[in-house]
């Protein structure tokens, strides 16, 4: 009886869903046809019921997709998944099927395993009704709570006066203290101090996720407990109509939004067509956030064509759009992954771009760039490629790039609009550098500037102690009066002698070791063309 009376409840519930979701849609799209055989029925019977719970999966077509990439199936897409998440089941996308996504506000609520397989999705982004609203969202089936006993903690705190079902996801704020006071032509007045960190049931705090800040005050603070069972995505061949709205920064977000930690991805492709003169730039089609320990390999991602904008300092900027952005996320790693566009072509712009994170990886990917805005916490390139945006961050702890050919125009650059901070330590091993900028004269590894004049919420760090070993130079083409490449770049062209006073100082790297550090130019490794703000740096070959 219990079994039956489920699965009368699920049938209406879900004849229910179908009706109101189908509402308001636009005559141009075809609703769910149930009397064509070739869509099978858009409201499945108690036999069907019964079918897929036995099989432990269900497909699309199910619920009445049709996958003829006319009519728009989000609607009989959301109900398969609502009805997988009811019962614990699978879901599989049709062969050879196209799905097209059209306009309708309207996100999918993934909590089970997918497997899009082989099949195709257009997302119609030319007229959406909500912008801000994915297509899929990849969610917990745990319940995020606020702790009623932690009002306060300090930087590196071992461990917080809680008890948790298990292992979980703790997002902190004080919205009293102000960091990541942007400079430059995007000038902002910073964000809240923001930290997000793992601890187990005992509330120990995972050693790979340590507390950054000291938080007097928290005047937020949430836990999520993780999922302990693995979500797999598996294919899909996904397609973006890019928007034709006007360039400024009204991102888009219709993507694939992950929002629960322990989640694999896997040989997934994005592209994107139908980009023009202008539009509106892109927050991620893999949107990572608030969750942990998130691999996406064997994917083929698209980088977005630049449009430019008026920045907040009233000057013309080019806007960030992105295909993958990663947010309040730790232990993320993209492994065997690449993009359909050249990586060294300037009119797209990078692919990645990160906040708040921690324990962030490529390995074995060929990207355009790797960027951390706000901060990134331990760091690590292996085996990859990155493209003409190359490496950009701040952060704090060990950054690893081996293995590796770093084009773009520093080996690593110190993101200025930040101070240019790294509060720790890099290591660079058995990596070829190709400069971008080889023909003006100046190659530098280390890039970044700081004026010491700009309050950026924090004290800015440069590396206090930078390996570099078995690195290729690739300086050929270089004009007659190159000097030959230099470790740092001139981080502040004021900072030249005793009489300069910085309001916000500026803490200078300690030691650098070089081990087999070669240039094609056969010219020698400088510390800078700043000699003077670089004379304390010991440096040890």
């Amino acid at each position: 009886m219990k079994r039956a009376y489920l699965i009368i409840f699920s049938l209406v519930f879900l004849c229910n869903f179908i009706q109101t979701s189908c509402q308001n849609i636009p005559d141009k799209v075809d609703l769910p046809d149930e009397t064509n055989p070739a869509s099978k029925k858009g409201t499945p019977s108690e036999d069907d019921i019964q079918k897929f719970i036995a099989n432990g999966w269900v497909r699309y077509s199910d619920f009445g997709a049709k996958g003829d990439g006319k009519t728009d199936d989000i609607t009989a897409i959301a109900a398969t998944h609502l009805f997988a998440n009811q019962h614990n089941l699978t879901v599989k996308a049709d062969d050879k099927a196209t799905y097209y996504i059209g306009p309708k506000k309207q996100t999918v609520d993934i909590r089970t395993n997918t497997d899009f397989g082989s099949a195709a999705f257009i997302i119609d982004d030319t007229s959406v009704e909500d912008r801000n609203a994915h297509v899929f969202s990849v969610n917990s089936t745990k319940q995020s709570f606020k702790p009623d006993n932690v009002s306060s903690l300090k930087r590196n705190q071992n461990k917080l006066d809680i008890s948790l079902p298990g292992s979980s996801l703790v997002t902190v704020t004080d919205s009293n203290v102000r960091r990541y006071i942007r400079f430059g032509p995007n000038q902002n007045n910073g964000s809240a101090q923001t930290d997000v960190f793992v601890v187990d049931k005992n509330g120990v705090v995972d050693a790979n996720t340590p507390i950054l800040w000291d938080f007097d005050q928290i005047t937020d603070i949430v836990v999520l407990p993780i999922d302990e069972t693995e979500l797999t995505i598996t294919g899909g061949r996904f397609t973006t109509i890019a928007n034709r709205e006007d360039s400024k920064y009204s991102y888009y977000a219709r993507g694939i939004a992950i929002r629960r930690s322990n989640v694999i991805v896997d040989g997934l492709e994005h592209r994107i067509t139908g980009e023009g003169e202008y539009g509106a730039p892109y927050g991620g089609f893999i949107s990572i956030s608030n969750c942990a320990h998130i691999t996406v390999r064997n994917s083929i991602l698209t980088g977005h064509k630049v449009y430019q904008t008026i920045g907040s300092a009233g000057v013309p900027v080019s806007m960030g759009t992105y295909d993958i952005n990663i947010n309040r996320a730790l232990n993320i790693t993209f492994e065997n992954c690449s993009q359909t566009n050249d990586i060294n072509n300037a009119a797209y712009w990078g692919i990645m771009g990160s906040n708040y994170c921690k324990n962030l990886a490529y390995d074995g990917c060929t990207f355009s760039r790797f960027d951390a805005h706000m901060g990134v916490a331990n760091a690590t390139i292996r085996n990859s490629t990155l493209g003409h945006q190359g490496i950009n961050a701040i952060g704090s702890g060990t950054f690893v790039v081996e293995n590796s050919t770093i084009r773009g125009s520093n080996l690593i650059n110190l993101r200025s609009d930040y101070g240019s901070t790294w509060e720790g330590e890099f290591i660079i091993r058995n990596c070829a550098f190709i400069p971008r900028n080889v023909k003006s004269g100046s190659v530098n590894l280390i890039g970044g500037s700081n004026s010491g004049q700009h309050d950026f919420g924090y004290t800015c760090f440069m590396p206090e102690k930078i390996t570099i070993e078995n690195l290729q130079i690739k300086d050929s083409g270089h004009p007659d009066n190159y000097k030959g490449p230099a470790i740092f770049s001139n981080f502040n062209k004021e900072r030249n002698d005793e009489t300069h006073v910085e309001k916000y100082p500026y803490i200078i790297t300690k030691e650098v070791i070089l081990k087999n550090v070669t240039a094609e130019s056969g010219k020698p490794l400088r510390v800078s063309d700043n000699s003077y703000m670089f004379k304390d740096v010991t440096v040890n070959r």
